[in-house]
């Protein structure tokens, strides 16, 4: 098993964008999403959950774009 891991990283708009996309067109299709973060590939299943979070606190907003699963 994997160690714990707890990493945000920045992308700019349009690879923000051909992300989202990949993401988009692997739940449509069905298939599992492949990315690679900081180095590590992560292998998203299909049995994924997917929810949308927003957060305001002080001053500042957050929406972040949650996909979890749990290891079988």
């Amino acid at each position: 098993m994997k160690g714990e891991r707890d990493i945000e990283k920045i992308y700019s708009t349009s690879e923000f964008v051909a992300k989202l996309r990949r993401l988009a067109d692997s739940l449509e299709s069905g298939e599992k999403f492949e990315i690679q973060i900081a180095g590590e590939r992560i292998y998203v299943p299909v049995r994924a959950e997917f929810s949308i979070e927003h957060e305001r606190e002080d001053g500042s907003e957050e929406i972040e774009f949650q996909v979890k699963w749990n290891h079988e």
